[in-house]
């Protein structure tokens, strides 16, 4: 193999794992947005909650 192909497959690699890496990452922010997506809408359930036993009474 040449260094020109030695040196293509080597940069290959390398996009080929930032891209695993920045898919990785990707997955992560959207399992925490979802999670504080869930929180956020307790939240906002239990402040309705509040506001509709305060109008009640």
């Amino acid at each position: 193999m040449s260094d020109a192909a030695a040196r293509i497959d080597a940069a290959l690699a390398r996009i080929q794992a930032a891209v695993a890496a920045r898919a990785q990452a990707s997955d992560a922010l959207a399992r925490r947005h979802a999670a504080l997506q869930a929180r956020m809408a307790e939240a906002v359930a239990a402040l309705d909650d509040v506001i509709a036993r305060g109008s009640a009474g």
